[in-house]
């Protein structure tokens, strides 16, 4: 029964399994036709009103920069100084629904149904999802966020008139002073945003997908997760409006990460060539690297993402394991279960999503990161979803959502951990001061091969940006395709192009901050999303045989 499809043209389900009895055909809203050599199949309306609302926007930002620079400033703070609670309390519960899962019964249903066998090594599926979730983030913020935390936490370079620690900013407002402790409480405060919670999100999103789509033989679109609540209704606006949201959480996620990497890339070339810094040259970075995506979107999947995504797996771990070794490697090691320790401490402190003192970093921070992976999750979830058929829910949960964390810690501990050694025993506070994507690379500079190391540093910010860019297409072009996954590659180049588009025009219209506002404001909506889809799960698990 492998080589047979549903009538939605993905695998059958293998062995027991409850198929959703359907009259939709995938496709059936599609528009076909043929522009000169080229195809089209896009969904109708989710193509064209997600296109047209983002060329309106691109124009928009454009035309008027200054207006929209205004407009990105206001809206971020605004959104997270009255839904951080929101956003904290979502989270939590995301995480919590995963590790029940992982202990109950329904751990043992499979996805794609009981005979169904993985497509992927494990090796390859880690790689192309670690890949996908979390690249250009740790490449940005591995030195950075736990320098911020310590530096923040045990008084550093942001203390209020008088001295003393800013307790608004610092996590869980910690007092100045204790450099052990402070040293503890940032490195666990850098673990609970890349750690649980971030893959928890990934995992509903990559878990309802798999499930409706190999178990319950739906479209591979965000809407068939729906099924169970709002049934045929998936298939009218209800569900247009579902796949909407996700592609503008989806852009808008990838193009403020595409932005970080733009940012970071430019730094690390300033550093080592001298090449300028500024809107210029990062609008040229982001030019040249959304061609060089173009190239992998043509190769497909397996030929472009997978090869990547490998790639850049086998030098990142070679880039780890030089620091870990010519640094300060007992420091580390000892740093990285000092880490795990301190992060299952302060936990419930960090995820507590009422009566906070700490506004700056739990707003700043938290609300900030949790809507970033929010809009991030349409993408990663799906792509996920793709590379994971064979898997049971249980070895998949325990793979997205504990392996990785475990890596991330490692991640941090290595890079952060160093950095922070550096200051703490050898008094060079050049990562402490430096701009945030700058650290990465002043850290690397104090150790040996620091030219080759830091240009290593910049490959991986570049191929994480492509992989990133090559996977984003392929998932919003999936979504704008009604869920069909061989529309036709045209399509796909579009999406890529307007993901560099919109990273270009947001820079510009406000840098960093108009990135941060965009994805914040998309992530708002899609929480509500990924709340109903945790019932969906549910109640799809239900009905599938153990």
């Amino acid at each position: 029964m492998a080589d047979e499809t549903t009538n939605q043209g993905i695998p059958a389900p293998e062995g027991e399994s409850d198929i959703i009895d359907t009259e939709y055909e995938i496709g059936q809203d599609n528009i076909e036709t043929q522009i000169g050599p080229f195809g089209v199949d896009i969904h109708n309306p989710v193509f064209l009103v997600s296109g047209l609302v983002i060329v309106a926007f691109v124009f928009y930002a454009l035309a008027l920069p200054e207006q929209a620079g205004t407009f990105f400033n206001w809206l971020r703070p605004a959104v997270t100084s009255n839904f951080d609670w929101f956003f904290f309390g979502a989270a939590d519960l995301f995480v919590l629904f995963c590790l029940f899962l992982i202990v109950s019964p329904w751990g043992s249903v499979r996805l794609g149904g009981n005979e169904a066998t993985p497509d992927y090594t494990y090796i390859g599926w880690f790689a192309m999802l670690f890949a996908a979730g979390m690249g250009i983030g740790l490449m940005f913020y591995g030195v950075s966020e736990p320098m911020s935390h310590f530096s923040t936490a045990f008084g550093g370079t942001s203390v209020p008139e008088g001295g003393g620690a800013r307790t608004d900013w610092a996590p869980l407002g910690a007092a100045a002073g204790n450099e052990a402790e402070a040293v503890r409480l940032g490195m666990a405060a850098t673990i609970f945003h890349w750690g649980l919670h971030p893959w928890a999100i990934y995992a509903i999103v990559a878990l309802a997908l798999a499930l409706f789509t190999y178990n319950k033989g739906l479209p591979l679109t965000i809407r068939s997760a729906f099924y169970p609540i709002f049934g045929e209704r998936v298939w009218g606006w209800t569900g247009h409006i579902i796949d909407i949201l996700a592609v503008f959480a989806t852009l808008f996620g990838l193009a403020t990460s595409l932005g970080f990497g733009a940012t970071q890339a430019n730094a690390g070339l300033n550093e080592l060539f001298g090449v300028p810094t500024g809107a210029t040259t990062e609008v040229v970075l982001i030019s040249v690297i959304t061609a060089i995506a173009l190239i992998s979107v043509l190769r497909g999947l397996d030929g472009g993402v997978k090869v990547l995504s490998e790639i850049n797996m086998g030098l990142a771990f070679l880039l780890l394991v030089f620091v870990l070794l010519v640094g300060p490697t007992v420091a580390i090691l000892t740093g990285f279960a000092s880490s795990l320790m301190a992060y299952v401490e302060y936990l419930p402190a960090l995820s507590n999503p009422i009566g906070r003192e700490d506004v700056n970093f739990s707003q700043g921070w938290t609300a900030f990161y949790w809507a970033w992976w929010i809009s991030w999750s349409p993408f990663v979830g799906m792509f996920i979803a793709r590379v994971s058929r064979g898997r049971t829910v249980r070895e998949f949960l325990i793979c997205v959502l504990l392996i990785p964390s475990l890596v991330c810690v490692l991640w941090m501990s290595v890079f952060g951990g160093t950095a922070i050694h550096q200051v703490i025993t050898d008094g060079f506070t050049g990562a402490q001061d430096a701009s945030l994507e700058l650290k990465l690379f002043k850290m690397l500079g104090e150790l040996p091969l620091s030219g080759i190391t830091s240009f290593v540093g910049i490959v991986l910010v570049v191929v994480f940006f492509v992989t990133s860019s090559d996977s984003g297409s392929l998932v919003i072009d999936t979504i704008t395709a009604g869920g069909k996954v061989d529309a036709p590659v045209p399509q796909r180049v579009f999406w890529c192009i307007f993901e560099g588009a919109v990273a270009i025009v947001l820079l510009l219209g406000g840098g960093l901050a108009a990135l941060q506002a965009m994805v914040i404001s998309t992530g708002l909506p899609f929480t509500v999303v990924l709340l109903l889809m945790c019932w969906a799960i549910f109640r799809g698990l239900l009905t599938e045989a153990r």
